[in-house]
């Protein structure tokens, strides 16, 4: 008959019985209980396995470490336990039982009893949405072929509870069970099905203080960020309870009070009660104490800086209100790496070793007496600087752009902006760029950094085709903002086309029926390698034909073509601050009209020259990834000029004019008329016309003034604010000569550069009404706009980034000062989505719902769609 030896039930109480077994082991040999007091050494003479497994009996016996021949202690011996130990860590396993099935004088045999362990054949995810059931089989690793033990099953439970309570499902509950898998498969497999009930939402019915008698109850709930009681009219926070966040909620209470000098404020008690309608009501008890001020503040062992350096950046003076949180911002404020504090001030200037305690020493009165204790240690120095992660761009490109040299100074400021800078060149995934500093040493004041980056894809590569326009049009182009010019013979480089010196290169050709547009660009960020001056120039040439509307096809005969060249050159400056860049270039273009009469130029037939000088200066120092920026600012001024040829070429414009207008009132009187004679005066005065326009537009002469800023601001997480503002005016040097008829600004819509090629026109996007529409079709000569984004990621790891908005934007055009009112706008709201990928750029959709009515209609404009390609608003 057997006797059981040992009994270890399965899973999770494994530990707890292999205690057990070493401390008791009940046998029975031959129908008598063995004297647990009595040890006796046995020695294996055979091992047997049973149970439902794959393994073999050798394979067991090999994972237990046990072998005939061993000599194992009853009871108390710690073989068999240890046996049993290496069975359950193998995570094969499971029922494991060990019995003794006969002794015979000093030898026993034994017989390992278990059955393995199941693997998940598959899973069900009953009760939510089917999208969210691979995230919840991803997050709990519910694959199949893994082992599915007791813990696992725990685990899942406990984590998706836990999951959905932090979302404000207080009631959730999760069941999970298993089902055994009879087929042919000897394996031990099983079936999991997992069913979730989230129940609803627990909303915050009301929330209600006691002992507040200083601090109001209003500001008190403006405090809790995260805890909101019930309100119909809130839309971005809505009410929900999570414990987590309610804990942030009272601490951030009692730091509410001590901004206000209660620097004992507490929370004495807090409660939680379920309403009758499965609402909650919280009831928080808090003591404010005394109110507190500050006395005298002292400064120790401060020797770089002075005790009036130190104090204006501390900024406290005696007899402020005592305020801890404040204080502890101007020591060190962690939520800003940029802030304007002690600890900044010491770490930008090489302090890294430095430490700032602020000691309380007297407290009578209310009145608190501090000391500022620094301990300054030495100077910090960058002994060796690093990056990995750069598998395709060059060594060169990336450490141009670092701030941090060997032997330099330390500063946190410049290892914030290398981030920065690295970030902005496009090249590496900024959400994956950190710097890791490593030997640090104290002693000898040295410490080396490490960058670490993650490249992305640079190049972009578009291929279009569709109907429009009455034909077929096809764009084929390709850009590269990681190119190497130097390696572009070199075959081995082209991977596919050469890569790493961080230049630029973009080729594009479109063609329909009506037009064929070819562009090639390039530009050198580091011209000489030396300085950060960027060199760029650009070709272009256009061919448009006219549309025949007898034929109903494009009338060859009829053309207006633009060829075009630009060179320009980018300096970085150092004053005001580097951050900004002074740009300059060079344009000519020619412009050559054959029959092609529109409403566009004011003549069909002859040329025209722009000789232009545009000089710009910008300051960007958006912060890190130059797609979802979350801090910082972006401002850009520009003036486009023309040489003033009528201050020297002779000609009399006003003449011109005046005789011109002539012109235009006869036509207007002859246009009616029958008579051959008054026909043959009717196209005099048209050619006229044409000869006049043609001597004020041989060379184009005006000047353009665009200005632009935009502001990034992060709410709360990833969540961004981003106000922008942009005008554009045209003008005139001679108003007898006239604003000219390009280079003006069409407003409305998406913003796509429709026919941008033919006339220099700047399509302004503003969403919810459609293309160029709340301008006139020659265009207007001064434009502004407003507008205001809050944007929230969906997803910014990896190289596709994705984020939503909404939007309130508002913009006019006008085509003279004299009407211009700025505040006189069409106003849109809606919502989009942006999606960024690196072999596509920027793509998006966006719903913009115009208010006003579009110029010379009364409906208001309503809902539009808007795609967007390669662009941001």
């Amino acid at each position: 008959m057997e006797k059981q030896v040992n009994n270890l039930t399965k899973y999770n109480l494994r530990q707890a019985l292999i205690t057990a077994c070493l401390l008791f082991v009940s046998i029975a040999l031959q129908g008598q209980t063995l004297d647990p007091s009595k040890r006796i050494d046995y020695t294996i003479a055979d091992i047997s396995i049973k149970g439902e497994t794959i393994y073999s009996a050798e394979t067991i016996v090999t994972y237990s470490g046990l072998k005939k021949g061993d000599v194992v202690t009853i009871p108390g011996g710690v073989k068999i336990s240890t046996a049993i130990k290496k069975l359950w860590d193998s995570n094969l396993f499971n029922n494991i039982d060990v019995y003794i099935t006969k002794t015979e004088g000093s030898q026993l045999s034994l017989q390992i009893q278990l059955d393995d362990l199941p693997e998940l054949n598959e899973v069900k995810v009953l009760g939510i949405k089917k999208g969210k059931i691979s995230e919840v089989i991803e997050e709990n690793k519910l694959n199949r072929g893994v082992k599915v033990t007791e813990n696992l099953i725990t685990t899942t439970k406990n984590y998706l509870e836990s999951k959905y309570r932090k979302e404000g499902f207080l009631k959730a509950r999760t069941i999970v069970s298993v089902e055994k898998v009879i087929d042919s498969v000897k394996k031990s497999r099983v079936n999991m099905t997992v069913r979730i009930d989230r129940g609803d939402k627990v909303k915050v019915n009301k929330i209600e203080f006691s002992g507040n008698e200083k601090v109001s109850k209003r500001r008190l709930l403006k405090a809790m960020k995260n805890t909101k009681k019930k309100n119909l009219i809130r839309v971005v926070k809505r009410s929900k309870y999570i414990e987590a966040d309610y804990k942030e909620d009272l601490a951030a209470v009692v730091d509410k009070l001590k901004e206000k000098g209660y620097r004992d404020a507490r929370i004495i008690s807090d409660s939680l009660t379920i309403d009758k309608n499965g609402d909650i009501s919280l009831k928080i008890a808090v003591e404010e104490g005394e109110k507190y001020t500050y006395g005298t503040i002292n400064f120790l062992g401060n020797t770089i800086y002075s005790d009036k350096q130190l104090n204006q950046v501390l900024k406290i003076k005696k007899g402020d209100t005592y305020n801890g949180v404040e204080l502890e911002k101007r020591i060190a404020d962690n939520s800003d790496p940029d802030a304007f504090d002690l600890t900044n001030l010491y770490q930008n200037n090489g302090y890294l070793f430095s430490t700032i305690t602020p000691v309380e020493v007297s407290a009578d009165g209310n009145v608190i007496d501090m000391e500022i204790r620094v301990t300054e240690g030495k100077p910090a120095y960058f002994k060796n600087v690093s990056v990995k992660g750069n598998d395709a761009t060059n060594d060169h490109v990336v450490f141009r752009e670092l701030r941090t040299r060997p032997g330099q100074l330390y500063s946190k400021t410049n290892v914030v902006r290398t981030i920065r800078e690295l970030g902005q060149l496009g090249y590496f995934d900024a959400q994956e760029i950190s710097p890791d500093l490593k030997n640090v040493n104290p002693n000898d004041g040295t410490l080396d950094v490490e960058y670490t980056v993650v490249e992305k894809g640079t190049g972009q590569f578009q291929l279009q085709g569709g109907y429009g326009g009455g034909g077929f049009m096809g764009t084929v182009g390709a850009s590269f903002n990681n190119f190497s010019i130097k390696n572009i013979f070199n075959g081995e480089a082209w991977k596919p086309v050469p890569r790493g010196d961080g230049q630029s290169l973009a080729l594009r050709l479109q063609t329909s029926r009506f037009f064929q547009t070819y562009s090639f660009s390039f530009s050198e960020p580091w011209l000489g390698g030396k300085k950060p001056v960027q060199f760029s120039t650009s070709i272009s040439q256009t061919k448009q034909y006219l549309y025949n509307r007898i034929t109903r096809s494009a009338d060859k005969n009829r053309s207006f073509n633009i060829t075009g060249i630009t060179v320009g050159i980018a300096k970085k400056l150092n004053v005001p601050d580097d951050y900004f860049v002074l740009s300059q270039s060079l344009q000519y273009q020619f412009y050559d009209l054959n029959n092609y009469n529109t409403g566009l130029f004011t003549f069909g037939d002859g040329s025209s020259r722009n000789l232009s000088y545009t000089i710009g200066l910008s300051r960007n120092n958006t912060f890190n990834d130059p797609i979802y920026p979350i801090g910082g600012s972006n401002f850009s001024l520009s003036a486009k000029l023309t040489f003033p040829y009528s201050a020297v070429n002779g000609v009399d414009y006003k003449a011109l004019k005046e005789e011109r207008e002539a012109k235009v009132r006869r036509i207007d009187e002859l246009i009616t008329s029958t008579d051959d004679n008054d026909v043959i005066e009717l196209n005099e005065a048209s050619q006229r016309i044409t000869e006049i326009d043609q001597e004020r537009y041989k060379w184009l002469e005006f000047y353009k003034i665009k200005f632009s800023g935009d502001w990034f601001t992060k709410i709360k997480g990833n969540l961004v604010l981003r106000p922008r503002f942009e005008f554009g005016f045209l003008g005139a040097y001679n108003n007898d000569r006239g604003v000219i008829p390009f280079e003006r600004f069409f407003l409305g819509g998406d913003g796509m550069q429709q026919f941008s090629r033919l006339d220099g026109r700047e399509a302004i996007p503003l969403r919810g009404y459609p293309n160029q529409s709340l301008s006139n079709n020659d265009g207007e000569s001064i434009y502004n706009k407003f507008s205001l984004e809050l944007r929230h990621p969906i997803t910014l790891k990896g190289q596709t980034k994705i984020f939503a908005m909404t939007f309130l934007e508002g913009g006019t055009s006008f085509n003279s000062f004299r009407d211009f009112d700025p505040f006189n706008i069409k106003r849109s709201a809606g919502i989009g989505i942006r999606l960024f990928m690196p072999a596509f750029g920027l793509l998006g959709i966006d719903f913009g719902h115009g208010f006003d009515p579009i110029p010379g209609e009364t409906a208001k404009s309503g809902w539009q769609t808007h795609f967007v390609l390669g662009q941001q608003f």
